[in-house]
């Protein structure tokens, strides 16, 4: 049995290509050199992806083989990947032995269907990790104490920060998670105190939760003089981000992926979208009607391609996320290209005729005073010509039919479309994604 576990790990090699790039330094980690990766990658993935048989057969019906791509450019002669295509079968993109996987992810189940199980190879895993030049937008280092708020149970999110954190910049990992058995908010308020954690990584929805904890004890999160809060695992608006770093008392930033493509971008302190981390991922924007490649600047759906999976290769994966591409240098200094966000097609709420992204609507409503930290937009299928808006109203404001009328009248104007306010004393908190969009 011990001579059969040492065989099996000599399977375990890191990919030839990375061994050419895995020892750059952030200074050698120029654009030039990382486009010249991402070729190498991309045809290696291709490679592997080509003794898959749903690639296969995805790369015969389109007439395209691994020879073909020599460029970057050449990646749009590939097919898409959708999500209803992993979501028929479990195994659907490996593209190695079943008994190489060690490492199974489950979907959240946020954009509804079947699960989606997403695998790892311990070589995928660990040995073809590749992070050249994000040490400069983590800026994170031994000593720090992390306090990892994300869910481990089934997602990826939890596990793959707490790889992030402790294997690439060396800091301590409180693995607190998210709602789980042992992890109540109000306890892990309490380990805060008693730790001073320098880092907190969190979702946006799950940072007011936090607080409303801390105050149901007296406790000033912003005492604790953390360096920063990451934000990540859903989506919010640059006023509901004022509203966290107000409560903390620090800078709070973005951090951008998914169970399928993991870490796909990550923000800087000035707030100037996503850098995209090219080791790990090539993005590209596509028009959502026909599938063309859009140039920088122009707004459509984001489309991924991991380049350190291969014993799962996932090629084009379509993301049903919007944004844009930026190739100009950000202020921080970093030349990678930058995208940014403008929600979800499957999220668009139509009002009369016009397609409204949940984070467009949360900015206005954010920025009023009187709204509190939690409510939805309410879809009316029998009334698509006003907006409703289910809220709690911040603490001391008294609920009154003028003050509805007053805020309509507010948000009317932002918006240009008629809006009424349902104030509730308190809406319901869950373990999970938080919910902005209900439908009656």
């Amino acid at each position: 049995m011990k001579y059969r576990f040492k065989n099996h790990l000599r399977n375990y090699t890191q990919e030839p290509i990375l061994k050419r790039y895995s020892n750059l330094t952030e200074k050698e980690a120029t654009l030039e050199k990382l486009l010249e990766f991402q070729k190498d990658a991309l045809q290696a993935n291709i490679a592997q992806a080509y003794k898959n048989p749903f690639y296969y057969e995805k790369m015969k019906e389109a007439g395209v083989k691994p020879q073909d791509i020599k460029t970057l450019s050449d990646l749009a002669k590939l097919p898409f990947t959708t999500k209803d295509e992993l979501r028929r079968n479990p195994w659907q993109l490996l593209a190695t032995d079943k008994r190489d996987i060690s490492l199974v992810h489950v979907s959240t189940g946020t954009t509804g269907g079947e699960e989606i199980y997403m695998m790892q190879s311990w070589r995928d895993l660990y040995l073809n990790e590749f992070s050249a030049g994000y040490p400069h937008l983590l800026k994170l280092v031994p000593g720090d104490i992390c306090i990892n708020a994300l869910p481990y149970e089934m997602s990826s999110s939890g596990l793959a920060f707490h790889k992030v954190f402790m294997e690439i910049s060396g800091v301590t990992v409180v693995p607190v998670g998210k709602g789980g058995a042992y992890s109540t908010p109000r306890k892990i308020v309490q380990v805060m105190k008693d730790l001073q954690p320098t880092v907190v990584m969190t979702t946006p929805s799950y940072s007011i939760t936090l607080a409303e904890a801390a105050a149901e004890i007296g406790f000033d999160l912003a005492s604790l003089n953390l360096k920063k809060v990451w934000l990540t695992g859903e989506g919010c608006s640059p006023a509901f981000r004022d509203r966290v770093e107000k409560i903390w008392g620090t800078i709070a930033n973005f951090y951008y992926g998914s169970l399928e493509a993991m870490g796909l971008g990550i923000e800087c302190d000035y707030h100037a979208g996503y850098h995209i981390p090219m080791g790990h991922v090539i993005i590209e924007i596509i028009d959502p009607q026909t599938g063309e490649v859009l140039e920088p600047g122009e707004i459509g759906e984001i489309v991924t391609t991991p380049l350190l999976r291969f014993d799962t290769p996932l090629l084009r994966y379509r993301t049903l996320d919007l944004g844009y591409i930026d190739p100009e240098p950000c202020e921080c200094g970093m030349t990678f290209p930058r995208f940014f966000m403008r929600g979800r097609t499957v999220d668009q709420i139509t009002i009369q005729g016009i397609g409204f992204s949940p984070f467009y609507l949360e900015e206005f409503l954010m920025r009023l005073p009187e709204v509190g930290n939690w409510y939805q937009f309410v879809v009316q299928p029998e009334d698509n010509e006003n907006l409703k808006i289910r809220t709690e109203l911040a603490p001391g404001i008294e609920p009154t039919p003028e003050l509805a009328d007053r805020l309509a009248s507010k948000m009317e104007y932002s918006l240009g479309i008629p809006c009424e306010f349902e104030f509730q004393e308190k809406l319901m908190r869950t373990g999970a994604k938080s919910v902005r969009v209900v439908r009656d």
